[in-house]
């Protein structure tokens, strides 16, 4: 499958196992091709298109992203992506933390991608803080059938390779990060690769 022009918009459609339970497009600021990275924005006001069967997404009482610029980051290799916030743009969109969903690894289709968020999440703060977002939550997603125990042991190996790749970048290796490239990213910035 060849790269997403940059400047287009492609559809996101998140999972849960064959169903697609929540739809919403997204602008495409980079992307290297099916094995570099794929760099997405979700801006304020992309409408969310729901699958009304069975059980209902923890967004669904919303219609649209209503909040900051978000720039997605994603491999195809990996399970999670590493999403970077911002500020209202009232406030000139400052930069306000990392974000890592972990998921299951991304499948490129010919009008977008298609994720499956496996709950578990880990905030970086811009000074280093960590903080990890619901861990209480994942033995009642795995009695829900929401993803097996092979997807959590993937889930939590993933967690463990961003851990060691945050600490040695906190050690001063500043190849560590894959998405550090991104640092400079704002939601002002032209299409394309920083």
């Amino acid at each position: 499958m060849t790269a997403f022009a940059a400047g287009s918009t492609v559809l996101n459609r998140e999972t849960w196992g064959e169903r697609t339970w929540l739809t919403y497009p997204v602008t495409v600021a980079s992307d290297d091709g099916p094995d570099g990275v794929l760099a997405l924005v979700l801006s304020d006001g992309a409408a969310f298109a729901f699958d009304d069967a069975g059980p209902a997404h923890p967004w669904a009482a919303h219609t649209a992203w209503r909040g900051p610029t978000v720039l997605q980051l994603r491999r195809t290799d990996l399970w999670y992506s590493v999403w970077k916030f911002f500020g209202p743009a009232t406030e000139g969109s400052p930069f306000t933390h990392w974000y890592v969903n972990f998921e299951r690894p991304v499948v490129r289709e010919a009008d977008g991608v298609r994720t499956d968020d496996l709950e578990l999440d880990l905030v970086v703060r811009p000074d280093g803080r960590r903080e990890w977002k619901d861990v209480e939550h994942l033995h009642a997603r795995l009695a829900e059938h929401r993803f097996t125990t092979s997807d959590l042991e993937h889930v939590l190996a993933a967690a463990a390779d961003v851990v060691a790749i945050l600490d040695a970048d906190a050690a001063g290796d500043p190849t560590a990060r894959w998405w550090s490239r991104w640092d400079d990213w704002v939601p002002s910035s032209p299409a394309g690769s920083p």
